[in-house]
C-alpha cells in the first residue's frame, strides 16, 4: 500500500521524482505541450545532456535525427514502441518507447523510455563470436568425406588413419584446394580426442599484428582496444582437443617462436602476461608451400619445422589422380543438387573427357566451382551436364604448365632404341630430384630402389 498523500502535492511530486530517479532505464517526462518537465540520472548518463539542457525545453531538444517519439505519442495520442533514434551530442543510437499520459480522460503529458542499444549490439557480437567458436569446435568431416579410389588418395587416407592413433604433431602439405582441412578433421575424428574441441585457424586470414593475441590470448589492457578482462586464445579454446593451423607458413617469426614454446612446453603465455598456462592440445598444421625451402630462405624456423614435421601427409593434386574425377563429380553433384534444389543426375562422356583433359591448378575446389557454374548454366529441366554447359577451360594453357620442375618428364623416342630411351628417361628423373637438392638416401627411398643402385645409375648410367 502507498502511504496516504493526504492532498500533499509536494509529497506526491517528490515520490514521483524518487521513483523515476531509481529506474535504471533512461526516462523523460513531458507536459501536454511536449515540453520536458523531468528526466532521471540514467537519461543524463545515456544522452550526455544535463537536466539544465533539457528541462523546460521541447522534447525534441535531444534528438539528432527524426522526430521525437514523445511528441509523436502526444500528437497521435497512442503509444509507440522500440523505435530507433539518435540522441545527444554523440548521436548515440537508442531504442525509444513513449506512452501518452491520461488523467480522467484528459491528455496531460507523455513518458518516454530509452535503451542504449550499444550493449545489445555488444551482446549480439559476443553471441555471434560464441556461435562461431561452437562451429569451430565441431569437426565436420570424416575419412568417408574424402572421395577417391586412386592409389595416391588411398595411401594418403591410410596415412591419416595411422596419424590418428598417435599423439604427435602432424604436418599436412598439398596445393591449395586439395582438401587439407578434410584430412585434419578426419584425423581428429579418428583420434582419442574426438570428443574434445577442434579449433580451426587460418593463419593467412588473421591480421599479422593480431596473430599472437588470437593464438595465445591476451591479458586485460595488453593493448589499445583489448577487453578489460582479457581473452582466451585459440590454444586455450582447444584445450583437451586439437588445433588445426592452416597455412602455418604465414606465421610471423615472433609467432613461430611462441608456437615452438607451446609445442615444447605444452603451455601458453598470453600477450601482456607473464604467467604460463598449461594446455593439452594436439597440433595439426597445413601448408601449400615447401617448408624446407622456406627454412632455407629464412622465412621459417628450422626448429619449428622439425617440431611440426613429426608425422607428415602429402595430399596429391587432382592432376595426379584424374581417375577420381567421376567419383568426385558424383559426390559434388549430390551436394550441389541439395544446395540449389536441382535434380542433375549425371555428366556426359564428352563433358567428362573435357574435365580429364584439364590440368586443375585449383584442384578439387576448382572442380567444384566448374560443376557449380555448369549447373547454373543449365535449364531447370535438364538432368545431364553436357560439354556446352561447362565454363571455358583453357586446356592448351593448362598443358603448357606441365614443366620438368612440376615433375612432368618428356622423352623423344623417335629413331631410338629401348636402351637409349630408358637411359634418357632415368637421367631426367635423377636430374629432377637432384635439382630439388634432396639427399640421395631420400631419393632412393622415394623411388623405391637401393642407394647402391641409385649411385650406379647416376654415375655410370644403366649398362
Amino acid at each position: 500500500m502507498f502511504p496516504s498523500l493526504n492532498g500533499n502535492s509536494d509529497y506526491a511530486v517528490a515520490l514521483l521524482k524518487t521513483i523515476i530517479s531509481v529506474i535504471p532505464d533512461a526516462v523523460m517526462v513531458t507536459d501536454r505541450e511536449g515540453t520536458c518537465i523531468m528526466v532521471n540520472q540514467a537519461y543524463m548518463e545515456l544522452s550526455g545532456l544535463s537536466e539544465k539542457d533539457v528541462v523546460g525545453k521541447p522534447a525534441n531538444i535531444d534528438i539528432a535525427e527524426k522526430e521525437s517519439i514523445l511528441i509523436k505519442s502526444l500528437k497521435e495520442k497512442r503509444p509507440f514502441f522500440n523505435e530507433l533514434r539518435r540522441v545527444g551530442p554523440e548521436k548515440k543510437e537508442v531504442l525509444c518507447s513513449a506512452t501518452p499520459i491520461f488523467i480522467d480522460g484528459e491528455l496531460v503529458g507523455s513518458v518516454g523510455v530509452m535503451h542504449d542499444i550499444s550493449e545489445i549490439k555488444r551482446l549480439s557480437r559476443e553471441l555471434e563470436h560464441k556461435n562461431q567458436l561452437i562451429k569451430n569446435l565441431q569437426p565436420t568431416y570424416t575419412l568417408d568425406d574424402i572421395v577417391g579410389e586412386s592409389e595416391a588418395i588411398v595411401k594418403a587416407k591410410e596415412r591419416a588413419k595411422a596419424c590418428a592413433g598417435v599423439f604427435a604433431t602432424v604436418l599436412i602439405s598439398g596445393e591449395s584446394g586439395t582438401g587439407k582441412e578434410l584430412f585434419a578433421h578426419a584425423i581428429h575424428n579418428l583420434s582419442k580426442r574426438a570428443q574434445g574441441p577442434f579449433v580451426r585457424v587460418n593463419c593467412a586470414a588473421i591480421n599479422k599484428d593480431l596473430i599472437e593475441s588470437e593464438l595465445f590470448g591476451y591479458e586485460g589492457g595488453a593493448f589499445t582496444g583489448s577487453l578489460k578482462k582479457g581473452k582466451k586464445g585459440y590454444f586455450e579454446e582447444a584445450d583437451g582437443g586439437t588445433i588445426f593451423l592452416d597455412e602455418v607458413s604465414e606465421l610471423s617469426l615472433p609467432a613461430q617462436a611462441k608456437l615452438l614454446r607451446v609445442l615444447q612446453e605444452q603451455e601458453v603465455v598470453r600477450v601482456g602476461g607473464t604467467v604460463p598456462r598449461k594446455v593439452d592440445v594436439r597440433v595439426i598444421a597445413a601448408t601449400n608451400r615447401d617448408l624446407e625451402e622456406e627454412v632455407k630462405e629464412g622465412n621459417f624456423r628450422k626448429d619449428l619445422f622439425y617440431r611440426l614435421d613429426v608425422l607428415s601427409i602429402k595430399i596429391p593434386p587432382l592432376r595426379e589422380r584424374k581417375e577420381d574425377i567421376p567419383l568426385l563429380c558424383s559426390h559434388i553433384l549430390k551436394r550441389l543438387n541439395q544446395k540449389y534444389g536441382r535434380g542433375v543426375s549425371k555428366i556426359s562422356d564428352d563433358a567428362l573427357k573435357m574435365l580429364y583433359s584439364y590440368d586443375w591448378p585449383g584442384n578439387v575446389r576448382e572442380l567444384e566451382n566448374v560443376i557449380s557454374r555448369a549447373m547454373i548454366n543449365m535449364d531447370i529441366s535438364e538432368k545431364e551436364i553436357k560439354k556446352e554447359h561447362l565454363p571455358p577451360l583453357n586446356v592448351a594453357k593448362s598443358e603448357e604448365k606441365l614443366k620438368p620442375e612440376d615433375g612432368v618428364i618428356t622423352v623423344n623416342i623417335k629413331d631410338k632404341k629401348w636402351k637409349e630411351i630408358k637411359k634418357e628417361f632415368e637421367k631426367k628423373v635423377f636430374d629432377y630430384y637432384l635439382r630439388r637438392k634432396k639427399k640421395k638416401v631420400d631419393i632412393a627411398r622415394e623411388l623405391g630402389i637401393t642407394r647402391r643402385s641409385l649411385y650406379l645409375k647416376i654415375n655410370n648410367g644403366d649398362k
